[in-house]
């Protein structure tokens, strides 16, 4: 049976720890011997996912210092299995002990109890802290790609209704995104968008978002057939994810209500390659890619730990219950899955690079 903790067949990734155990941490094999990766550049990735001092996410403050136990030396990996964690230290399980008793509604307190015997402290495995490891991961992958000449790259396109309309340029996402609180790509919107997470948060609620990311540099023709296909890979990933509720690749769902004429990208000559003039499949067509940019969005749900009075159960009673939750919870968390979903995207597309197989399915 396959461990629901490790992904990844060629870059393969498992991932330890819990919310409020000792640490959280990821395991790599896979990675070429040589790599050059600084720490600087994970701690950087570390960093992003951060609460830092924004009022619009949690007050859990995790110092999130990187710590490599093996597999890079001198700023080079070395072949061997790369360990990497980060500490837990600011836990407050306090906060928590209710929800073995009284589960918050929309969280994952009620399923655990029935699987595991008991709710998870802090959400457990089931926690958004868990995404540090994705986030290590990731940026293992990012430098492997980069040296192909390949990036990933993500921004909030939407928060609650406010939207993003209309072409966002690769600039904009990587001049502005880290520069907001909201970690959008535009700074007018950015403060339209913190403004309905600020409103959300006073009234003891929540709010979602849609993120979406970026792979640039991909050549034509990566991936494999079916089961294979690099959205199948991505999916799969991305839903490791908690709070993400759906993916759509290129115009996504929209292109239901699309004409096949208006839809189907038409190719051309650029420079002796073969490009597309619109991206509607999003950089894939028929699981592989087509060499334009791959393009996903990612839907992530308001946070389920909300502060207003909420309904429930008491599993020891029976009986109907009311629940107000304590502790420190984002009220949006697609702004920090933004360097999660990057991240994620980059340790995915590590794993279909390395595996790629040349014309073994040809008819």
């Amino acid at each position: 049976m396959k461990n629901s903790f490790s992904f990844g067949e060629n870059f393969r990734i498992a991932v330890f720890g819990s919310s409020h155990g000792l640490h959280v941490g990821v395991e790599i094999e896979g990675c070429p011997k040589g790599l050059l990766i600084g720490e600087d550049e994970i701690q950087l990735q570390l960093d992003r996912r951060k609460p830092g001092v924004s009022s619009l996410v949690s007050g859990r403050m995790e110092k999130d210092k990187l710590i490599i136990e093996s597999g890079i030396k001198g700023g080079k990996t070395t072949g061997e299995k790369i360990r990497m964690l980060v500490k837990n230290s600011d836990t407050k399980p306090q906060h928590y002990a209710a929800f073995a008793k009284t589960p918050r509604p929309g969280h994952a307190d009620f399923t655990s109890s029935i699987k595991y015997g008991k709710a998870q402290s802090g959400g457990g495995v089931f926690s958004g802290r868990m995404t540090a490891a994705f986030v290590m991961a990731g940026a293992i992958a990012k430098k492997l790609l980069l040296a192909r000449g390949i990036r990933t790259f993500a921004f909030a396109r939407q928060i609650g209704s406010l939207k993003l309309e209309g072409e966002v340029s690769e600039q904009m996402i990587l001049e502005n995104t880290y520069r907001n609180c909201v970690h959008t790509a535009d700074m007018a919107v950015a403060r339209k968008m913190s403004h309905a997470v600020e409103k959300a948060k006073n009234a003891g609620d929540s709010i979602g978002g849609i993120v979406e990311c970026r792979i640039t540099g991909v050549p034509a023709g990566i991936g494999e057939p079916m089961f294979g296909s690099i959205e199948s890979n991505i999916s799969q990933a991305i839903f490791a994810i908690p709070a993400a509720k759906g993916i759509e690749f290129g115009a996504g769902f929209a292109a239901s209500g699309m004409l096949g004429s208006e839809h189907n990208d038409a190719f051309y000559f650029e420079a002796g390659k073969v490009k597309t003039r619109t991206n509607n499949a999003g950089g894939i067509l028929g699981g592989l890619s087509s060499g334009m940019p791959i393009v996903f969005r990612v839907a992530f749900k308001p946070t389920a730990s909300i502060f207003t009075e909420q309904e429930t159960v008491d599993l020891e009673t029976n009986a109907s219950a009311r629940l107000r939750i304590q502790g420190r919870h984002d009220p949006c968390i697609a702004i920090r899955a933004v360097p999660v979903v990057e991240n994620v995207a980059a340790f995915c597309m590590a794993d279909i690079l390395l595996g790629n197989k040349e014309g073994e399915h040809e008819a």
